[in-house]
């Protein structure tokens, strides 16, 4: 959205129709792909991680929490840092509390898998 509102693409095909132009450090478009970019890194983890914690037979009260609490933390810190930009340290907690469930995740799932051994 923030390409088309701005005409300003990465590709010359993508200029055409909208009589575009190419440009690659537009700080506003930059913004948009570094956000991608962090839930691309983020939430594929936490498929992961959530998929295995259930292995483990968590009670199904924390398991909707976590999921939950990590979903509204991944909207609030696209919301802050790509659509309406918040100063420090709102991006940092939106980003700290689903890292957190993802790391507590992870210890959960391998205490229980090395306790039953």
């Amino acid at each position: 959205r923030v390409r088309y509102r701005k005409k300003v693409f990465a590709n010359v095909e993508d200029t055409k129709s909208t009589k575009g132009i190419v440009k690659y450090d537009d700080p506003d478009v930059e913004r948009v792909r570094r956000a991608h970019l962090n839930d691309l890194e983020n939430i594929p983890a936490f498929w992961l991680l959530g998929a295995l914690y259930l292995t483990t037979g968590p009670s199904a009260e924390l398991a909707t929490l976590l999921f939950r609490v990590f979903t509204a933390g991944r909207i609030i810190h696209t919301i802050v840092y790509a659509i309406k930009p918040l100063p420090q340290p709102a991006r940092a907690i939106a980003y700290g509390i689903p890292y957190l469930i993802n790391w507590f995740m992870g210890v959960r799932i391998i205490s229980h898998y090395i306790n039953a051994l």
